[in-house]
C-alpha cells in the first residue's frame, strides 16, 4: 500500500476570494473552468462544470477570467495548500485574454524579468502583485492537466478521479496519481494589489525608467507649487 503524506494547509486557506467552491482540503487536485462571459451571464453548463469539479473530489473548483489578477489568485490559493498537486483546466478558451494558454505557458516557462509570462499569447500576461517565490513554488508544486476547449462533465470527472488514485492511472496523455503533499511548508500570503490595471503599467525596464523620471518631475513640480503657495501666504 502506498503511503501518501498529507499536510495542513496554511492558516486562512484559501487566502484569496474568488468565484470558486471549496471541497476536501486534502485532495491533490483543483479545477479551473475558463470563463469568457461576464460573471452576470455565466451559462448554466459552466456553473455545472464548477460543481462537477468539487463533487468529483477537487479541493477547489472555480472560474478564471483574466490572465493577470485571475492567475495571481490561483497561484496564491494553490501554494497555500501543499496537498494540491494538479490543476485541471477546462472550458472554452477566452478570446484576447487566452487564460488557458497563459496557464500552460506559466507552467512551462515561468516569468521574465518584467514579470511577464514567457511565451503567453494573452494581451496582459503580467503577474505584478505576487512574489516571485510564489510563482516558482506553484511551478514546482502543481502540474496542469490540459482540457482547454473541452467541457464534458464526464471527462472532467475522469480527470479529477485519476489525480487522486494511489497508483499511476492513465488519462489521455497523462499518467496521474496522488504524489502526496509537496515536501515544503505552505506559502501564506495575499496579493499586494499595487497593480489592478496591468495594461497601464510599463512593460520593460526602459518604460519603467521613463515613468519613474516623469513621477519624479511631477513630484518636484508639486513641491515647488506648494512652496510658492506657502510663501504667498506668509507675505500676506
Amino acid at each position: 500500500m502506498v503511503d501518501i503524506v498529507k499536510k495542513e494547509p496554511a492558516e486562512g486557506y484559501p487566502p484569496e476570494e474568488g468565484c470558486y467552491l471549496r471541497g476536501n482540503a486534502y485532495s491533490p487536485v483543483a479545477v479551473c473552468v475558463i470563463l469568457k462571459w461576464d460573471r452576470e451571464h455565466i451559462p448554466p453548463d459552466i456553473e455545472n462544470l464548477v460543481r462537477v469539479g468539487v463533487e468529483s473530489g477537487a479541493a477547489l473548483s472555480g472560474t478564471l477570467q483574466t490572465e493577470s489578477i485571475g492567475i495571481e489568485k490561483i497561484v496564491c490559493n494553490l501554494v497555500s495548500n501543499p496537498n494540491i498537486r494538479y490543476l485541471v483546466v477546462c472550458g472554452p478558451e477566452t478570446p484576447g485574454h487566452l487564460v488557458g494558454d497563459a496557464l500552460l505557458a506559466l507552467e512551462k516557462n515561468g516569468l521574465d524579468r518584467n514579470k511577464r509570462i514567457i511565451g503567453a499569447k494573452a494581451l496582459t500576461p503580467y503577474l505584478f502583485n505576487i512574489p516571485p517565490e510564489f510563482v516558482e513554488r506553484y511551478r514546482a508544486q502543481v502540474k496542469v492537466v490540459d482540457l482547454i476547449n473541452e467541457g464534458a462533465p464526464d471527462v472532467l470527472r475522469q480527470a479529477v478521479r485519476a489525480c487522486y488514485q494511489e497508483q499511476p492511472t492513465p488519462f489521455r496523455s497523462y499518467n496521474l496519481s496522488d504524489p502526496g503533499a509537496f515536501p515544503e511548508p505552505p506559502l501564506s500570503g495575499k496579493l499586494t494589489w499595487r497593480v489592478t490595471h496591468p495594461e497601464t503599467e510599463p512593460k520593460s525596464e526602459d518604460e519603467r525608467g521613463h515613468k519613474q523620471k516623469l513621477e519624479s518631475l511631477m513630484e518636484r513640480v508639486r513641491k515647488a507649487v506648494e512652496a510658492k503657495k506657502k510663501s504667498k501666504e506668509t507675505q500676506s
